[in-house]
């Protein structure tokens, strides 16, 4: 796929239909070959523009939407609950086996039930995540089921639909001169070790619980109630399983190959064999050779080839009697805690880690696991120099899982939290109530240090380039950051850091220029930036529209930040705390004398704000507009989103398939707009520079 080529024939197209067509083609490609084949076809900067811009066009040419555009993977209010949705054919749980002997049985039994007839056997991978069967109408993307009971699961059908390696279009494929176009695939919903390690990563630096392995996580996502909590989360997806009624199917391996070619994203690591000798190969290969994958693995899944003999195979209780689960034992290790040392991240948490004699364990050398926190430590009465047992969580976390207790020396030690930081600042190591985390509550902490600073420099903070983990690392090991308001004085060391190997006088500044550049930007990144517990970017976004300043949010109460809508408690007395902190406002004092705005300024906001004062909730399917691109124009002209409906409410801008809002809206007797009234309503800023609330009130503006 020359994808070059595809975007210099979007640049040259006029027409703005075949513009939209290869636009989606691009992303698609892309989304595809980034999500499947773990290959990038163009920079992240210019596919986000190239996305931009289709959605840009689908907003000017609302009836040239469809359904499978990939601006449409987000859509739908959240659920109250996922309806029951009954399977065409049983989705059945695998037999489990733990030998070759059983493997040699299961054989035996499939040769005897074919009365002696040749079999061969498709091998796969187990992936280890969450079954889910997806159906597909002319083509077209329709509805997914969770496996549930094996006959009736929930439809879960939008949070699916987000998932990027999903095609919402299949290709066309003709199986002996009929396109295949109304089907049933099966697979699995999974989660990459590196995307798991991240979002654990996140939930433990805001002191939350942290998930046990990918598939817990990959299954509780697909159980949120809210595609767009879904969306966040980034879920893969693989098929192995095709049934259709358009056409005849005659061996899985067909089905693979099918499937493949439709777009649809199958495991690469399969194997047709012709003997049980080949199937033993396969799963001594991929024994250890599994932990070189980025995802994680179970066994391997054995499955006569042939769907004909499958079908007189047939199934047993609720268990196919043509397939087979092949499960590997979990790799564990013993070896001796030498000791346990503490961890400080960005925030400040601080997390235990044991230190181990080294150990050989699922094909890496493990010094090194965690303990999570204090009650994990008391809980399993681990000690220093004990035996424990380690093994790796969801196969690439090493974590201590439990000690051997006939193995403890008497002379074992209970360990015990310190009251301040291991740093030379000897912060305060506090732990707040209802949280499982001890936190160091210095901010110049050089273990949180580092972190904090990546926080700060970030794209969706001060975006400041050039300011990479290898070179704050260095420059905090030189002294010369120590902390965030010392990255607006590194021009003082200009001739100091050119002297630096591999830096240079150009390097150099670049780096000092995009440093003066962040001061310019706007409140709403420096208060995120700040790196305040519990405070995203969205909430800084609030914060900042509401109090203008950060003097005025210094200041702020606790019952001021609570009246304000979606600030909740935790946010609320984190950013009482954050200020109440004499070290953070004595960096705050520098960031402002290095001449950051502290003001929310007319430059960084849309000066007509003619929804400022009123209130909207949005139901139903809208279709012009993926619902967080409705909530962010609602918001850009100075309106607020509630998700639920009530008396302060002024508008219900209602799409396809309304919920309860809608009659929540009536008997409270709040105005109904459609989404072309709500469309023409924001018109009116492209024309105007005032707005009349009174006229828009009067339902004449919509005729």
């Amino acid at each position: 796929m020359d994808i070059d080529k595809l975007i210099q024939q979007y640049n040259q197209e006029t027409d703005i239909s075949k513009k939209i067509s290869i636009l989606r083609e691009v992303i698609n490609t892309c989304d595809y070959y980034y999500y499947t084949k773990d290959e990038s076809l163009i920079s992240d900067r210019l596919y986000d523009q190239l996305f931009l811009e289709l959605i840009k066009l689908e907003q000017e040419n609302p009836h040239l939407i469809t359904p499978d555009s990939p601006t449409q993977r987000v859509s739908g209010e959240p659920l109250k609950e996922f309806a029951n949705v009954s399977h065409k054919k049983p989705m059945l749980s695998l037999s489990n086996t733990y030998t070759f002997e059983e493997i040699k049985d299961f054989h035996k039994r499939v040769l005897e039930l074919l009365e002696g007839e040749e079999v061969q056997f498709f091998v796969e991978l187990k992936f280890d995540g969450v079954a889910i069967s997806i159906h597909y109408l002319n083509s077209v993307y329709s509805l997914a089921v969770t496996r549930g009971n094996g006959y009736v699961g929930d439809d879960v059908t939008l949070n699916v639909k987000t998932i990027r390696n999903l095609p919402l279009k299949v290709n066309d494929v003709y199986i002996e001169g009929t396109l295949l176009k109304d089907f049933e695939v099966r697979g699995e919903v999974f989660m990459n070790f590196s995307d798991f390690e991240r979002i654990n990563e996140e939930k433990a630096t805001l002191g939350e619980k942290t998930y046990a392995n990918p598939r817990n996580l990959a299954s509780g996502t697909l159980k949120l109630l809210d595609p767009q909590q879904v969306s966040k989360r980034p879920l893969r997806l693989v098929v192995y399983y095709l049934d259709t009624e358009n056409v005849k199917l005659s061996r899985q391996s067909q089905c693979i190959e099918i499937m493949k070619k439709l777009g649809l994203p199958v495991s690469p690591h399969s194997r047709l064999c012709k003997d049980l000798n080949e199937v033993f190969e396969f799963i001594h290969y991929w024994e250890h050779k599994r932990f070189t994958l980025p995802f994680q693995i179970d066994g391997i899944v054995i499955k006569v080839d042939r769907l004909d003999q499958q079908e007189r195979l047939g199934m047993i209780a609720r268990s196919p009697r043509w397939a087979i689960a092949y499960k590997y034992e979990p790799e564990k290790a013993e070896t001796i805690l030498k000791d346990i040392k503490l961890q400080v991240g960005r925030t400040g948490i601080v997390t235990p880690v044991a230190e181990l004699e080294p150990v050989f364990l699922a094909g890496t050398t493990v010094s090194r696991a965690t303990l999570h926190n204090a009650d994990y430590i008391e809980q399993l009465d681990i000690r220093i120099g004990d035996t424990v047992i380690v093994e790796k969580a969801g196969e690439v976390i090493p974590k201590v899982s439990s000690v051997v207790l006939s193995k403890r020396p008497t002379w074992a030690v209970k360990f015990q939290f310190p009251d301040v930081c291991g740093c030379d600042l000897k912060g305060k190591l506090v732990r707040y109530p209802g949280e499982v985390a001890y936190f160091c509550t210095h901010p110049e902490c050089p273990s949180q240090l580092v972190r904090r600073i990546e926080h700060f420099v970030s794209r969706n903070a001060m975006d400041i380039e050039g300011m990479g983990e290898k070179i704050i690392n260095q420059l905090v090991s030189l002294g010369y950051l120590k902390n965030i308001a010392s990255i607006y004085e590194l021009k003082r060391f200009r001739n100091e850091l050119i002297e630096l190997e591999r830096w240079g006088e150009k390097k150099v500044d670049n780096l000092l220029s995009s440093i003066e550049k962040s001061k310019n930007r706007p409140l709403h990144r420096l208060i995120f930036g700040l790196g305040i517990r519990f405070i995203g970017e969205g909430a800084a976004k609030i914060l900042a529209n509401h109090f203008k300043s950060l003097d005025r949010l210094m200041n702020a109460k606790k019952e001021e930040l609570l009246s304000i809508y979606e600030i909740g408690e935790k946010m609320a007395q984190s950013v009482v705390d954050f200020f109440s902190n004499p070290k953070e406002i004595d960096i705050i004092e520098k960031l402002r004398n290095f001449g950051l705005f502290f003001e929310e300024r007319e430059t960084d906001t849309i000066e007509n704000k003619f929804l400022a004062g009123l209130t909207f909730v949005l139901t139903g399917e809208l279709q012009r507009f993926t619902r967080s691109e409705a909530k962010s124009l609602i918001e850009r002209y100075g309106g607020k989103v509630a998700s639920s409906v009530s008396k302060k409410t002024n508008y219900l801008v209602v799409g396809e398939n309304p919920g309860t809002k809608l009659q929540n809206a009536k008997e409270l007797g709040v105005n109904i707009i459609d989404e072309d009234k709500f469309i023409k309503l924001l018109k009116l800023e492209k024309s105007s520079n005032s707005f009349d609330k009174k006229s828009f009130e009067d339902k004449t503006l919509f005729d």
